[in-house]
């Protein structure tokens, strides 16, 4: 959706003289995107370039550091935790169902290992539960705190959506806290370069 495309970067490598690219997908599930979209371009990449040698790395995935940064997108807020608050992870979504089993079973391992008493997941597109059916449910509750995580890696048109759907919605007796998206947490660095090496140490 923007330039350069993975060909048009690829073929920027090779004329600065590289022999051997590891290609690493900056995303955070894994989806369309890694399984299919990205290996086609690889692959019309071999076919241009076969004396070049190519290694494809992992999307971050299910990763205890992500985990980490989560619980401290709940702490940023300096808010007293709720021994009952509730914790709604919001993904971008996907009509591949890896991405929903992945980020619930992030969400399970987020309330077990810090002692959320409900961590609920959502998306904005393709999967269900749809984010305004969640807010809904939520507010048809009795839970009075709910911490709001964009599962996200970056601010744009789909961090604007949920933060006026929570503006609209927060009321005096329930507090929807929207907490930052997970960007540029210092773990998220750390994960995208664990990928990195990963992928170089192939080639």
């Amino acid at each position: 959706m923007a330039p350069p495309t993975i060909f048009e970067g690829i073929t920027r490598c090779i004329a600065r003289g590289a022999n051997r690219i590891a290609i690493v997908p900056v995303l955070l599930l894994t989806a369309h995107h890694v399984n299919k979209d990205i290996p086609l371009e690889i692959e019309a990449a071999k076919v241009q370039y076969p004396n070049i040698k190519f290694s494809y790395g992992e999307a971050m995935g299910i990763h205890s550091k992500i985990i980490d940064s989560l619980y401290d997108r709940i702490l940023e807020q300096e808010i007293v935790i709720d021994p009952q608050a509730t914790v709604l992870l919001v993904g971008r979504g996907s009509s591949d169902q890896a991405v929903k089993r992945d980020l619930t079973e992030i969400g399970r391992r987020l309330s077990k290992k810090y002692g959320i008493n409900q961590v609920n997941v959502c998306f904005l597109y393709g999967s269900q539960p749809h984010f305004d059916e969640a807010i809904q449910q939520l507010q048809a509750s009795i839970v009075n705190q709910v911490f709001i995580i964009p599962y996200l890696l970056f601010s744009g048109i789909l961090m604007s959506q949920i933060t006026n759907k929570i503006n609209e919605q927060s009321v005096e007796t329930q507090k929807f806290i929207l907490c930052e998206n997970l960007g540029y947490h210092q773990n998220i660095k750390k994960v995208l370069k664990e990928r990195v090496e990963q992928t170089i140490a192939q080639i």
